[in-house]
């Protein structure tokens, strides 16, 4: 796997709100060194049985870093007294928990006590892009665990039916910006949707922003009285391999989610989707730069290293 040269994002730092705590790329090198190579081994075999990990991965890193910071309160399970936000509703359908606990137990055999969950999300974020033909990016370490995750909070996640307004202010408390929303949507270049999060969209006309031949196709995938809970539609024409083929479909009217195709419809937002679709190592760049700043929103000193991610120590 070739290494770009994006450790100047590590500067990206001294800008960054909302972190408690100083992330270097070689922290681990002393204590666990082979940290990284469990982590890519093990997310490599699980994509290679099961396609779908790469999409699924990339998600919950955003999904985790949206609540709470990237702290893997994501990963816990809900107890008798809590719900957790695994079981909140916008992360019913986020799965492959199972790679991260695998590459956990993995470390913990090498490394006790050493390395956290949300580092191991992290750096398996970064693997599921770069082995997607994506950009490669050292990522920054040293985060640790929370302990508290609540499902009733996940309703602070992004919508696919928000719009561009309430997108920008959604990242903007998380110190991110206009365009760095516009860049980390370029991950749903890995994916795929289901039809209740798009179907509402196509089945009404009045909705200018989408091409109406795309329209006819997404209908006839997903019928007004849809019976098949599998059906759905990718998120791009290439949605195994990380390119900037998300963004040329939003110039052409082809975004699935309302939220995607509201990225061309707002001047904010629409000249960097036309400089994304033209310029694919732009887009490269700018995103590996993005994800190193979101892994370090809300990062915290006051957690733990837990020795399974899906319970508290």
């Amino acid at each position: 796997m070739a290494i770009s040269p994006f450790t100047a994002f590590i500067l990206i730092l001294t800008a960054i709100p909302f972190s408690q705590a100083t992330l270097t790329a070689d922290y681990y090198h002393q204590t666990c060194p082979q940290a990284e190579n469990i982590i890519y081994q093990t997310v490599r075999n699980a994509s290679i049985y099961d396609p779908k990990v790469p999409a699924r991965l990339l998600r919950m890193f955003f999904h985790d870093c949206f609540i709470r910071g990237c702290d893997a309160s994501l990963l816990l399970d809900s107890t008798v007294e809590n719900k957790a936000e695994k079981d909140g509703p916008p992360n019913i359908s986020v799965r492959s928990f199972y790679v991260i606990d695998d590459a956990k137990t993995k470390i913990e055999k090498a490394c006790p006590h050493t390395v956290s969950c949300a580092d191991v999300l992290a750096i398996a974020a970064r693997d599921v892009v770069a082995m997607s033909q994506g950009p490669w990016w050292p990522v920054l370490n040293g985060r640790k665990d929370g302990r508290v995750s609540k499902a009733n909070e996940t309703i602070n996640l992004p919508s696919p039916f928000s719009n561009t307004t309430t997108l920008i202010q959604s990242f903007a408390k998380r110190g991110l910006n206009v365009k760095d929303l516009v860049t980390l949507s370029g991950g749903h270049t890995l994916g795929f949707s289901h039809c209740s999060s798009f179907s509402a969209r196509v089945h009404n006309s009045s909705d200018p922003s989408i091409n109406s031949e795309f329209a006819m196709n997404l209908k006839k995938k997903c019928p007004k009285q849809n019976k098949d809970l599998n059906a759905g539609e990718f998120l791009d024409s290439t949605s195994s391999k990380f390119d900037n083929d998300y963004y040329k479909r939003i110039t052409m009217g082809q975004g699935v989610f309302g939220s995607d195709q509201a990225l061309y419809g707002d001047d904010r937002t629409k000249w960097i989707v036309d400089s994304f679709a033209k310029d694919e190592k732009l887009f490269f760049r700018e995103f590996a730069a993005a994800m190193v700043k979101l892994g370090n929103v809300g990062v915290i000193e006051a957690g733990e290293i837990r020795v399974k991610c899906s319970v508290v120590n």
